[in-house]
């Protein structure tokens, strides 16, 4: 098995904070390491991810065996919308899985960054190369890739700090009230593994909402959503808990109509980072799919998403208004 070995030389910061930072993983990969004892600090097993470390405490963290992952023939192509010799960002499509699971049965964004033979950071394992964060499945757009260790530790810091993040793009069911921050915590529901929700034991999560474009007739609006944590379905369990729903979803509450809707409408429309190596300020767009401009000329005219959907707009809404 491999194997990494750290020593503290600040104290009081909490194991699984200095495992994130050191290890440049997710914050729920780590606490995944400890609760399955893997992890020691002065070779005594620690389980609790909130211990305390002092000055020189040394934390051992021993990685299981990853099963081999099934290859499968890549067989479709993704939009770069940049590339050099640190990041990759994608325009993610629909339906596209980012990394391999027992339960993925088709080719994957890992899969196909490793058939380009793309340079991919090591750090989250064989099975998650170069992957800092994810999209779900069915949601479409904008993702980075760190091409090295040295980028994906400046990365995974920059989106526990927040200046990494994304702006996003939903048609959902019934308009905003109005523009509004929803700030609840975000927990796996105990009535259906499949889905998260808001729990008293949850993940502080908080989300702000901006209205677009509304179709009053049909009640169906576009908004924006920027996210201030990372939760798994964040978007979808805030929209939720104020009685809305992306279209598509109908694992929240949308009653999907399957002939016209084949996925859920989101999509990460925009990234915005530093540059891990320069330095340097930057923001990506991601083009919407398709199948997502399909729904919106049901609701929408084309004059009004032009004049509407763009970048440096919506950002302003944004800063206005929040």
């Amino acid at each position: 098995m491999r194997t990494k070995t750290f020593v503290c030389v600040k104290y009081g910061i909490r194991l699984d904070h200095f495992l994130t930072i050191e290890l440049g993983v997710s914050r729920n990969s780590v606490t995944e390491l400890i609760k399955s004892a893997l992890v020691t600090v002065n070779d005594i097993t620690q389980t609790k991810t909130g211990m305390k470390l002092n000055v020189q405490d040394s934390v051992h963290v021993t990685f299981p065996e990853l099963k081999k992952h099934k290859e499968y023939k890549v067989d479709f192509d993704i939009p770069i919308i940049f590339e050099d010799e640190d990041i990759l960002v994608i325009n993610k499509p629909p339906s596209l899985t980012v990394h391999p699971a027992p339960s993925v049965k088709e080719p994957t964004l890992v899969d196909w960054l490793k058939s380009k033979n793309i340079s991919l950071s090591s750090l989250s394992g064989e099975e998650r190369n170069g992957i800092v964060h994810r999209i779900d499945k069915n949601t479409s757009g904008a993702l980075v890739i760190a091409k090295n260790n040295t980028s994906h530790v400046n990365l995974a810091k920059q989106l526990e700090h927040r200046t990494l993040g994304r702006y996003y793009l939903a048609l959902i069911d019934y308009p905003l009230k109005e523009n509004m921050v929803v700030d609840k915590p975000v927990g796996r529901n105990p009535k259906n593994r499949l889905k998260m929700g808001i729990t008293a034991n949850g993940k502080a999560a908080k989300s702000a909402f901006c209205s677009l474009l509304t179709n009053e007739i049909e009640n169906i609006e576009l908004i924006a959503a920027k996210l201030y944590t990372g939760r798994t379905h964040q978007i979808r369990v805030h929209l939720n808990a104020i009685g809305r729903h992306i279209l598509g979803d109908d694992l929240y509450g949308f009653k999907s109509q399957k002939d016209k809707i084949k996925r859920i409408m989101l999509h990460a429309y925009c990234l915005y980072l530093i540059h891990p190596k320069s330095g340097e300020d930057m923001r990506f767009t991601a083009p919407l799919y398709d199948d997502f401009k399909e729904q919106l000329y049901r609701f929408f005219t084309k004059e009004q998403i032009d004049e509407t959907v763009r970048t440096d707009d919506i950002i302003l809404r944004f800063n206005a208004v929040f």
